[in-house]
């Protein structure tokens, strides 16, 4: 496989981005030269959950955020009500999908982005306090770049955060001083190196992202000590915006998201490892932003898009006039749809309309 990351001189920190997008785009077409069939795995015929054979086409869609080459699709168990991706991504598509995402060509946009919910991750943290015991150790497991570990000190000051993940963003995360250690790597195969060290373990928006779901649970029984604490948070499939918005409802976020679990299945799981849950929560998981990010990506869809490098050449002066006059004309319709959201947000337990959900369970 050809190694497309770019090296410090190809970062876009130290040069300007269409010089790194050139640099990129050779190694990017060379990897597409087959099509993007090598990204998967045999399609599977039963549930990666329940293991039902009563499975079927959701949806199928492309990838709305990078625009990457491909298309994706989403079924569900009729039994469990299980989503997954069928066929899901290989070692090779993961590498390919994530590249120049949450790094790279996408590091500063991400940074930002996150390191901007400073009131989202407080009202995190402020939800589990009351059911997290005696907490002295926390291991926050898909960290990125540590930024609700550093919001969550000033609501718990006498917990020490650890971040863990797979990219570099746990050790930058440790460098800004954000955790006390990051870890980069695999959980499931870290865990057993730090088994019963922590009070606590988070995944936030975690598990989704994850190949096999249950051993990364599995993980995180073994890293808690008995009576530690489970955090997870994930998108709720049973949102009926996932219904009313189809393929604009964000939290599909294909190719990346390989399994969406409604709560009843993770209660399930959780139970069957030896977990009690001891907190169920709606509002407080919910991000008031299902209208803007539809719009958003549609009008992303509608326009040419930007220079990437896995396109053939980079887009014309035209064609990128028309991209500005297209986003610009969507101004008022994105104004429209956050006024709408923040208006939305307080009826939305009651409405069904909760775009996540918090589950935090007590390993026994």
């Amino acid at each position: 496989m050809n190694a497309v990351n770019p090296g410090p001189e190809h970062s876009p920190r130290s040069r300007p981005r269409h010089e790194v997008v050139a640099a990129l785009r050779p190694a990017y077409l060379a990897e597409l030269a087959d099509g993007p069939s090598v990204f998967f795995e045999p399609m599977r015929h039963d549930c990666p959950c329940c293991g039902s054979a009563r499975i079927g086409g959701h949806l199928r869609l492309p990838d709305l955020i990078q625009h990457k080459p491909g298309a994706f699709r989403i079924d569900r168990c009729h039994a469990c009500r299980h989503l997954f991706q069928n066929p899901r991504l290989n070692a090779r598509g993961l590498d390919f999908y994530y590249r120049d995402f949450y790094d790279g060509l996408g590091e500063q946009q991400l940074d930002g982005m996150f390191g901007g919910r400073t009131k989202s991750y407080r009202r995190r943290a402020e939800s589990v306090l009351p059911y997290l015991g005696e907490a002295k150790r926390w291991l926050d497991v898909g960290t990125g770049h540590g930024h609700f570990c550093e919001v969550a000190r000033a609501v718990l000051p006498d917990v020490v955060f650890d971040g863990l993940d797979r990219s570099a963003g746990a050790e930058l995360a440790e460098l800004e001083g954000r955790v006390e250690r990051g870890l980069r790597g695999a959980f499931t195969e870290l865990a057993p190196g730090f088994a019963g060290s922590y009070d606590v373990v988070s995944m936030f928006h975690y598990l989704e992202h994850s190949t096999e779901p249950l051993r990364e649970l599995e993980a995180a029984r073994t890293a808690l000590r008995a009576g530690g604490r489970l955090v997870v948070e994930v998108p709720d499939p049973d949102s009926r915006y996932a219904r009313l918005l189809g393929r604009w409802w964000l939290p599909w976020l294909q190719p990346q998201h390989l399994h969406l679990m409604p709560v009843a299945n993770l209660r399930r799981a959780l139970s069957e490892l030896g977990f009690t849950v001891v907190a169920e929560q709606h509002r407080s998981a919910h991000e008031p932003v299902d209208l803007v990010a539809a719009v958003w990506l549609a009008l992303d869809e509608a326009a040419p898009r930007d220079d990437l490098p896995w396109l053939p050449a980079r887009p014309g002066r035209s064609r990128r006039a028309l991209r500005t006059a297209a986003l610009l004309a969507g101004v008022p319709a994105l104004v429209l749809a956050t006024l709408a959201d923040r208006m939305i947000a307080p009826f939305a337990p009651r409405l069904g309309l909760c775009n996540a959900y918090r589950l935090v369970a007590r390993r026994e």
